[in-house]
């Protein structure tokens, strides 16, 4: 069973930064065949892709984060990682950790860490 821990959220400014940390529990797995993104959810709203990071290592953002959020990967760590900058308000949400194995139609995530931008 693969088990993903995130860490770094919290509360901040308009303007400010975090780092979303992912890290995978589990040994015994190549994660760099993984598929991993990170996915946030704000209250009365679906669950989105913020941005995917595919065993390919091209990385992918929705419009509204491009220039101010990267998604990177340690493989060596199993770890994912989410930079976030210049923070809005409608950042605010529940940020998930997500990957995805080859060959297998299956998602883990993580536990979700909350993210709040507000003065």
């Amino acid at each position: 069973q693969v088990q993903l821990v995130e860490s770094g959220g919290g509360l901040v400014q308009p303007g400010g930064s975090l780092r979303l940390s992912c890290a995978a529990s589990a040994s015994g797995i190549i994660f760099s065949l993984f598929d991993v993104g990170w996915y946030r959810q704000a209250p009365g709203k679906q669950r989105e892709l913020v941005a995917a990071i595919p065993r390919g290592g091209s990385t992918n953002y929705i419009d509204s984060v491009k220039g101010r959020f990267t998604i990177s990967r340690d493989n060596a760590k199993k770890t994912v990682y989410l930079q976030m900058n210049s923070l809005k308000p409608d950042d605010t949400a529940v940020y998930y950790c997500n990957a995805r194995p080859p060959l297998v139609n299956y998602d883990y995530w993580g536990q979700g860490t909350q993210v709040t931008v507000s003065s």
